[in-house]
Order: C-alpha cells, then structure tokens, then sequence
C-alpha cells in the first residue's frame, strides 16, 4: 500500500514542478514561494481549527490534526519547515534559471542521498530487485545530468546548478528526517503546522529582503499557476507522509519512487515549454521508467 501512495506522490509532484516553473518564468522568486506557503497554510488551517473546537467532526478521519505536546513537539516541526524552506529557496532560483528537463535529473539524485541516509541511520536493508532498481535509476539520472552539457550549461560554473543541488542535498535531509518524525509524531500534525511557521518565515524574508529591493529586481506578477502550486504540493506530501507513517515503508524506496515525478516534469518540458536534446534525454528517461518497475517488483 505504501508504495502505491508513493507513486501517487510522485505523480503529483510532477505536477508541481509544472506548475511551479510556469509561475517563475520572468517572475520574482520570493513573492512566488511567499504565496505558496500562505496558500499551503490555508488549506491546513481549517482542519486544525475544525480538530480543535469540533473534534468529533474529524475524529475518526485521516484528516483529524491531534492536539500536540506544545514546544516539546513544535520545535522538532519548526526544524523541518527551516530545513524544507532552504530547500525550496534554492530549489525555486535554480528553477526559474534552468530548463525543466535538467533540474528534473539534477534534482532526481535525491533519492541516492536518501538512501546512503537510509542504510546508515535507519539501518533499512535492499532486496535484490530493490538494488537492481535503484543501480538502473542511478545509471539513468546521471546519464539524464549530463545531457545538460549538450545545452551550454556547465554544472561545474553555472551557480543555477550549484543551487539546485544544494536544494537536493537539503531535501534528502528532510526526507530522513521526515522518517524520524513520522516514527514519533502524527502525520496531520507536522504537514499542518509545518507550512503554518513556513508562512511566518516566508513573511519575514519579504519584509526585510524582498520589499526594500522589490523595484531594482525582477518585478511580481500574478499566475493562476502559482496556487496549484500549493495544491499539488500538498496533496503529495500528505500521501508522502501518510506512506511513511505505515510501519513496514522504506524512506530509501518512497524518496527513489517520488523522483519518478521526473517522467511528468519531463513530458510538460518538452511539450509545453519545448525544451531541446529531447530525444537522448528519452533514452536515459526509460532507465528511470525501468528503475521503478524493479523497485515495484522488490517491495510487493
């Protein structure tokens, strides 16, 4: 079951990447993921409320947000929104500034971090078409890499690049911390209030950074784009965290899975915004198809 829900995530975080890379095409890049976490908060807001002074509305439902243990348990949530803002403030300036077909790759060397993590802290163990799965993934994300080279784009210098893996790097660190807190905490609780403090830093950052240098930056525009952001994102992470939250799921697997959000990310890249070297990047594409159908295989 878990691993369905993990294919379920993936998908709707191509989606998201979609979505999120329209609303910054010429746009200013904090304003965008300002309204993201305001749109994310409200859409979680209610539930709490609702949990609060209406238990018996949502008691018996997986949308119910139990009431915490104060700052005994806030502050281990108020390290994840910082963690996870990091990551999408890198994540959102690398994207605006590279073509969707290469940060999806960039990106999809996450899970390989995820799973040096996995095999370290949390002692997780592969099956043999588990390894074969993550080898092909592996072999197709790299080769996927460096087909941005046949664009001009020099990983090496290109500061766009650098962002987006340092947005990698952090995400593979809340994916392992995601596991941890899972283990302790219910799901509603951190996907709440996680994106609520997100909002109050989000706010902050626009006040003192974005707002005295609004007129000599890339100015904002409204997208109908930039609150699907929020909805997709939201709704994968809540099937994200609720496949963590089963006993027997594997955050090495779930993260390699959700990078499979890469296939949709890729197909809106070269139709949409028509992106080139389409055809090898194809070829490297299948791998990741072929890398899921083992991971599928190893964990029924």
């Amino acid at each position: 079951m878990w691993l369905l829900l993990a294919f379920c995530s993936a998908a709707l975080l191509g989606f998201y990447d979609v979505f999120k890379k329209k609303s910054l095409n010429g746009n200013a890049v904090l304003p965008v993921l300002a309204l993201n976490t305001l749109f994310s908060s409200l859409i979680f807001i209610p539930f709490i409320l609702v949990s609060r002074f209406c238990p018996s509305a949502l008691q018996d439902t997986i949308f119910f947000v139990p009431e915490t243990g104060g700052w005994e348990v806030h502050k281990y949530i108020v390290l994840k929104s910082v963690i996870v803002l990091s990551s999408w403030t890198f994540g959102y300036f690398g994207m605006k500034h590279l073509p969707l077909t290469i940060v999806g790759p960039i990106n999809a060397t996450r899970p390989v971090m995820t799973l040096v993590g996995a095999l370290l802290i949390f002692g997780e163990r592969l099956n043999l078409y588990q390894w074969i799965g993550v080898l092909l993934a592996v072999v197709s994300f790299f080769m996927l890499s460096r087909s941005g080279k046949k664009e001009g784009i020099s990983f090496e210098h290109n500061r766009w690049v650098w962002f987006v893996v340092l947005a990698a790097l952090l995400g593979a660190i809340s994916g392992l911390y995601d596991k941890y807190l899972m283990g302790m905490f219910n799901n509603m609780v951190v996907q709440a209030w996680y994106n609520i403090y997100q909002l109050f830093m989000m706010g902050a950052v626009l006040v003192f950074l974005w707002l005295p240098k609004r007129k000599t930056t890339t100015p904002f525009h409204w997208d109908w784009c930039i609150p699907l952001i929020s909805l997709f994102l939201s709704a994968a992470d809540f099937v994200y965290f609720y496949a963590l939250g089963m006993d027997d799921s594997m955050i090495s697997i779930v993260s390699m899975v959700r990078r499979g959000s890469v296939v949709v990310s890729f197909l809106f890249g070269a139709m949409v915004f028509r992106e080139k070297n389409l055809r090898s990047k194809a070829v490297d594409l299948a791998l990741v198809l072929l890398g899921m159908f083992f991971l599928y295989l190893g964990s029924r």
